[in-house]
């Protein structure tokens, strides 16, 4: 009965809460919990073939939402957190919307985001059959602290899971380092050729974490990403079981994983991290990767992945939460050789992090290029932002508290494309503030 009353009102707060046009991701579990909180306690009888959990620092939300789709693509019935509700409470939320009055559902599969630091917490509710790791990256340092303290969370969530199949960015050294678990089987995926210009990139990870001394690299891609190596203890990239060679960006991103030809109109070299990640996912749980280009078209990015708008001339909104995420949003920007104005918001709610430290890691200085017209910061902590890029020897050419004003005004110049690049909170905002525009103009996102 206490389940059945937590359903009902979780439907409840849901159908509240989207009249009044929230998103209604996560409150309505968080509420319902606290009528039932065992919930999600058993989730592993209503999925038939399996779970899979993905975390890491950034791509997450993207890897998750992609392998959703290829596996409805390939007919499966799907419990997803598709918006990024990625705590116990958002776990909830999902359940509870796919449930039935009776409090009834199930699944063939359910992806699920989680984050890093409740992956304890969660895999105490129930056991996931594949886990995907990402990457790992300094983060919100008020609520996370260093990488060290991130990595043993997720150790001991690892050790609740028994007879796990972990699907690990090899090119990451803080991810391969989970691969020696005891109760784990394996997989490794990476990109085996140098494909950027070797740049002094801010590395996350510079020290080998098994010994502690720093490591060397034949070739990296961005951060501590590469083909690394310990000189003092022999630590180095595994040998890779889903290889990402052939990599072209432009004008359309192509590359092959294990042979196997992949074209996709995605933006941002990370995004191929993300598809690989997917194809290992899959191939692991046992399921076909031979269409696998084809099961990808239907996928639509989430809100603030490279989102295009049509207002005129193309507005790309991009989120970006920490260092590593900012300097890949730059190097996109940076490939788009069109005439562009640049919008950067930073705001220090709760969700953000209330430290903004980190914008001093950003390699802000590699955005000023011939082709940026504009610069323009806003958001709460715009006098922050505007003095980091002074530092960085730029001056902004316009800063303002409404993001409203900053569209508006490049709207009107002589660019060919606006980027509009994110910290956490402003994203709903900035998405809220296109949408207006959208309707004044009549056109539609793309």
């Amino acid at each position: 009965m206490r389940k059945l009353l937590a359903v009902w009102l979780g439907k409840a707060l849901t159908i509240a809460g989207r009249m009044i046009g929230k998103k209604s991701s996560s409150s309505p579990g968080e509420y319902a919990l606290k009528i039932c909180p065992n919930l999600v306690k058993g989730l592993n009888k209503h999925i038939k073939k399996g779970i899979i959990v993905t975390c890491g620092t950034n791509g997450k939300t993207t890897t998750n939402n992609l392998l959703c789709s290829a596996l409805e693509a390939k007919g499966y019935k799907v419990l997803c957190n598709r918006l990024g509700a990625n705590m116990l409470n958002g776990i909830a939320t999902t359940i509870i919307q796919a449930s039935d009055i009776f409090g009834r559902f199930s699944a063939d599969y359910a992806c699920l985001e989680v984050d890093e630091a409740y992956t304890p917490i969660i895999f105490d509710h129930f056991k996931p059959d594949v886990m995907v790791i990402t990457n790992l990256f300094r983060d919100q340092l008020d609520r996370y602290g260093e990488i060290d303290i991130t990595t043993s969370i997720i150790k001991r969530a690892i050790a609740k899971a028994p007879n796990l199949k972990i699907i690990l960015n090899g090119d990451d050294p803080l991810c391969v380092q989970f691969g020696k678990e005891k109760n784990v089987t394996p997989y490794y995926y990476g990109i085996s050729e140098k494909v950027l210009p070797q740049l002094d990139d801010t590395k996350e990870g510079r020290f080998c974490p098994v010994c502690g001394e720093e490591q060397k690299y034949r070739f990296y891609h961005y951060s501590q990403l590469g083909d690394f190596y310990c000189p003092h203890c022999g630590f180095k990239r595994p040998k890779i079981d889903f290889e990402v060679k052939n990599v072209v960006l432009q004008p359309k991103m192509k590359f092959t994983i294990n042979g196997q030809p992949m074209e996709i109109n995605y933006k941002g070299f990370y995004n191929i991290y993300n598809l690989v990640a997917v194809y290992g996912a899959m191939t692991a749980l046992g399921e076909s990767t031979d269409d696998f280009a084809a099961l990808l078209t239907g996928y639509k990015p989430q809100i603030g992945r490279m989102q295009e708008f049509d207002l005129g001339k193309p507005v790309i909104l991009s989120l970006s939460k920490n260092p590593a995420g900012f300097n890949q949003a730059i190097a996109t920007v940076n490939t788009d050789k069109r005439l562009k104005d640049v919008i950067i918001a930073i705001n220090d709610k709760a969700n953000d992090g209330r430290d903004v430290s980190w914008l001093w890691d950003v390699d802000f200085d590699k955005i000023a290029d011939r082709n940026m017209n504009t610069l323009t910061t806003t958001g709460i902590r715009v006098w922050d932002i505007s003095l980091r890029f002074k530092y960085a020897g730029i001056n902004p050419d316009h800063m303002t508290s409404s993001m409203h004003e900053a569209v508006e005004r490049c709207l009107s110049t002589g660019s060919e494309v606006v980027y509009v690049l994110v910290n956490y909170t402003a994203l709903y905002p900035t998405e809220a503030v296109l949408n207006d525009f959208v309707k004044k103009t009549g056109r539609e996102e793309k």
